[in-house]
């Protein structure tokens, strides 16, 4: 199966990769004149035959338009920062699992050292993101929205499904809160940090529509939830 990249635009026949993404390919895959390679630019895949080869830009002859299967469901992820490993290991398979946008959250059980520094991790989460895309063939990359508070997040989204993970004894099971529902393109999921929301997170994310929703009786870590929940959500409005 061949390697898709991301490139900034389609330009004619023609398409290049510049910075990272071709050092990539010419150091570590030895990419050569003449090989095949999938590009996408966001919209449409494209197969590429290299050209010429540099350490940072490998540019490409279009040749033929190929099928591309963007997302049918358009799923936005609100996540609470939570150490970094752990978050970052999330956001991959999130990715992997075709969510369109992540939003991270500056909850306020989040740990105040690791609020300080999201802030400039963003460079590094986009990166990840652009390779796991790469990695499970999608169209496009998610966007990552800036570090938000919960309360402006709620807010923010006016999906028909918002789904909010809870601990608290009286949240529902999500697969009868999915079940519930007519089919739908749109959900949002919000996932707290380590310690759990507080009050008034519930609060607001009541009052902006989300309902609490419980995976079981097990208590799973963050990365394990965001796994977990985007399954369930995936199946329930697939066709």
């Amino acid at each position: 199966m061949r390697r898709r990249f991301f490139v900034e635009q389609f330009s004619d026949n023609t398409a290049v990769i510049e910075g990272d993404a071709a050092h990539h390919l010419s150091r570590v895959l030895r990419a050569q004149q003449g090989q095949l390679y999938e590009l996408s630019d966001g919209q449409r895949v494209k197969l590429g035959r290299i050209e010429k080869v540099s350490r940072d830009r490998v540019e490409f002859t279009l040749l033929e338009e190929i099928p591309a299967h963007p997302p049918t469901n358009d799923v936005t992820l609100l996540l609470s920062v939570v150490k970094f490993d752990a978050f970052e290991w999330a956001i991959e398979k999130a990715t992997e699992l075709g969510v369109s946008t992540i939003v991270p959250l500056s909850a306020a059980r989040s740990e105040k050292a690791l609020l300080a520094a999201a802030g400039k991790r963003a460079e590094r989460w986009n990166k990840i993101l652009a390779e796991a895309s790469q990695q499970s063939r999608r169209v496009r990359v998610p966007v990552l929205r800036e570090l938000s508070q919960p309360a402006q997040a709620f807010t923010s989204y006016a999906s028909p499904v918002k789904i909010m993970l809870s601990e608290r004894p009286d949240a529902r099971p999500l697969r009868q809160i999915l079940q519930a529902e007519p089919p739908r393109r749109q959900a949002a999921l919000a996932i707290g940090p380590e310690g759990g929301w507080t009050d008034a997170e519930f609060a607001s994310a009541h009052a902006s529509g989300f309902r609490e929703a419980s995976l079981g009786k097990l208590i799973l870590r963050t990365e394990t939830a965001v796994a977990a929940a985007l399954a369930c959500i995936n199946y329930a409005l697939a066709d």
